[in-house]
């Protein structure tokens, strides 16, 4: 049983044509094969198609109101053939334009820009703070140099299409005839055909090849972060698409970054934690003393201002916290413990102990 068109559009019969269009569009947008990855994404993408399709005309909704399903079923396919309406319009407005004549809507195919392409790109802990250059090797689609990226030679206009790119129908049904335009199979709505395939890229216009490029990392990227390389994508008419290059970062030794901050957990001895001291500590911009107060204890923070990562848009840089840790020795020598032994005859116990002291 085909599902009503309101239901598939979320809207209400009494819903005016700038709702019916704006909930189109957030279907379409959430159905879009391309995005969603459910498996009867495509099928709930084209019911919101025919729904819409149907919705969007003024005769075909007064039509569907008062008899349903039943006003189209001699299309042959049970339901409103749609396959000659134009999404152009909202597809274009929604991925762009020249989207809609890709999927057969509407007529002749605009020249299309090149797909998008991603590659992942490993970098070193000190590459992404401080920004590198890079050499990369990546194999991508380019325009095919024999044909120029037509795909073939000796170039002729369709002859189904007469160059138009899209082919004209009837369709009649009880309610009158209807005329239905689709893309052109045979030119595939370019409006045109080849004597002659070319053997390099077998007409497809595009053939893979391998290129080295040099990037520049920006200072601060972190991973996830992505950087677009405009052209280095896939071929098309209408020129390449572009490079996305997603970043992913080592961890380093010692220290542990949080966005533009930067972590450090700095071991201290028992005297140095009781007595206090001065401590040389590694940054990332190089080494500062730092002052470790008397009576410190693990997992104390200390920070350090300015002395994280610079962030990758606005330069400006995080802070560098110091965790304190205090480490107990797993040996001690026989002069240790006779120091320690006499430290444990001073009454060293805080209110902290006391609390617990009185439930003992």
């Amino acid at each position: 049983m085909k599902k009503d068109y309101y239901e598939v559009l979320g809207v209400s019969k009494t819903a005016t044509q700038d709702e019916i269009k704006s909930a189109f569009r957030k279907m379409a947008k959430k159905y879009h094969p391309d995005v969603c990855k459910e498996e009867d994404a495509a099928e709930k993408f084209k019911e919101c198609q025919e729904a819409y399709a149907v919705l969007s005309d003024e005769n075909k909704r007064k039509q569907y109101d008062q008899y349903g399903h039943a006003a189209f079923e001699n299309n042959g396919a049970g339901g409103y053939d749609f396959s000659g309406f134009d999404f152009s319009d909202i597809f274009g407005d929604m991925f762009g334009q020249g989207f809609g004549s890709s999927f057969g809507f509407g007529g002749r195919n605009t020249k299309a820009r090149g797909r998008d392409t991603i590659m992942r790109v490993n970098l070193t802990f000190e590459e992404a703070v401080f920004g590198c250059n890079k050499s990369l090797n990546l194999d991508v689609y380019d325009k095919c140099e024999e044909c120029g990226g037509k795909g073939g030679f000796d170039e002729k206009t369709c002859p189904d299409c007469h160059g138009s790119g899209v082919v004209a129908t009837e369709q009649h049904t009880l309610f009158g005839t209807f005329m239905t335009k689709t893309t052109c199979q045979r030119c595939n709505g370019k409006g045109k055909t080849y004597d002659k395939v070319c053997s390099k890229c077998s007409g497809k216009g595009k053939v893979k090849v391998n290129k080295d490029i040099e990037v520049k990392v920006p200072a601060g990227v972190d991973t996830g972060n992505q950087q677009r390389i405009s052209g280095y994508g896939e071929y098309g008419e209408a020129g390449n698409g572009d490079l996305y290059l997603e970043y992913y970062v080592s961890k380093h030794e010692i220290f542990e970054r949080d966005g533009n901050d930067i972590y450090l957990e700095l071991p201290l001895t028992i005297t140095e934690a009781i007595l206090g001291c001065k401590k040389d500590v590694p940054t990332i911009s190089g080494t500062v003393k730092l002052t470790i107060e008397a009576g410190s204890n693990t997992g104390d923070k200390l920070r350090l201002k300015g002395k994280g990562v610079e962030d990758v848009h606005s330069y400006h840089k995080g802070d560098m916290y110091v965790i304190l840790k205090v480490v107990v020795p797993e040996k001690l020598s026989k002069e240790q413990k006779k120091l320690v032994e006499e430290l444990s005859k001073t009454d060293l116990k805080t209110n902290e102990f006391k609390k617990i002291d009185k439930y003992l």
